[in-house]
C-alpha cells in the first residue's frame, strides 16, 4: 500500500526521500535518512527500526547491499517487510520479502532505488526512477517528479492519502521534512505545494539554525 523512492544526489552529496501511501501518516513510520550515510524507506507491514538498523549499518562502513543483507539477517518478520537503500557512493539496494501485499516489484538506477507494494501495476517503481533520471534541478524537485511520474503510471491500486518528503545535506537534521498525513485530495500534491513554499527558505533555515546573526531577516515586527 505504498510507493517510494530514495535517492542521492550526485552533484551535492544530498539524500532524499519521497514516499506516499493510502495508509496515514506514511512518511512518520517509513522515511529516514543521514547526511554523509544515505537513506533508507522501510515500507510494506512496516518494522520502524529498520531504517535506522541499515543507516547504522552504513555509517560503519557496509555498503548499501552489504547493509541491506545485513537487515536481512538480523530483521524479524523480514518476509513481510521492504526496505530500500542507497549509500553515500550512490550504491542501491532493495529487500522485498516474498510476504509483500499485493502487486509489489522494485526498480534501480545509479543514485535511485523505488519500490512499492499493493501497487496498479509492476510498472510503477521502474516508471519512478525513470521520472527521477530525467528530472532536473534540486534534489526536492526530482523527488517530486519521480513521485508524480510513479502516480501517472498507475500508483497504487487505490488512492493515496499521505505522502512526504525529506532532505538531508551536511547538518545532522533534515533541511526539509515535509509530510501530508491524510487528505481525500492528492497528497503528493499537497507536498509539492509545500516544497515550493519551503524551497526558497530552505538554507536561511539553516543558517537560523547555525548562526541566526548571519541569518536574513525574519520579516516579524520588531526585526531589525
Amino acid at each position: 500500500m505504498t510507493f517510494s523512492l530514495v535517492a542521492r544526489c550526485a552533484q551535492t552529496g544530498m539524500f532524499g526521500v519521497a514516499i506516499s501511501s493510502s495508509s496515514p501518516a506514511v512518511a512518520a513510520r517509513c522515511s529516514y535518512a543521514r547526511a554523509g550515510v544515505g537513506a533508507v524507506a522501510s515500507q510494506n507491514v512496516t518494522d520502524p527500526t529498520l531504517g535506522p538498523l541499515a543507516l547504522d549499518l552504513m555509517e560503519g562502513g557496509m555498503t548499501a547491499e552489504e547493509a541491506i543483507a545485513e537487515v536481512q539477517e538480523r530483521g524479524r518478520f523480514i518476509e513481510y517487510r521492504q526496505v530500500l537503500a542507497v549509500d553515500g557512493q550512490g550504491r542501491t539496494a532493495i529487500h522485498s520479502g516474498p510476504n509483500s501485499l499485493g502487486v509489489w516489484t522494485q526498480a534501480e538506477g545509479r543514485d535511485v532505488a523505488s519500490g512499492g507494494n499493493l501497487l496498479a501495476n509492476d510498472g510503477v517503481p521502474g516508471a519512478i526512477v525513470a521520472g527521477f533520471e530525467g528530472a532536473t534541478g534540486h534534489l526536492g524537485d526530482r523527488l517530486i517528479a519521480a513521485m508524480r511520474a510513479g502516480l501517472a503510471a498507475g500508483g497504487e491500486a487505490g488512492p493515496v492519502h499521505s505522502a512526504g518528503l525529506m532532505l538531508v545535506d551536511e547538518v545532522p537534521w533534515p533541511v526539509a521534512d515535509l509530510r501530508c498525513d491524510w487528505t481525500e485530495d492528492c497528497p503528493i500534491e499537497a507536498v509539492a505545494t509545500a516544497w515550493e513554499v519551503y524551497k526558497p527558505q530552505l538554507d536561511a533555515y539553516v543558517q537560523r539554525a547555525l548562526d541566526p546573526r548571519a541569518a536574513p531577516s525574519y520579516g516579524v515586527p520588531g526585526d531589525d
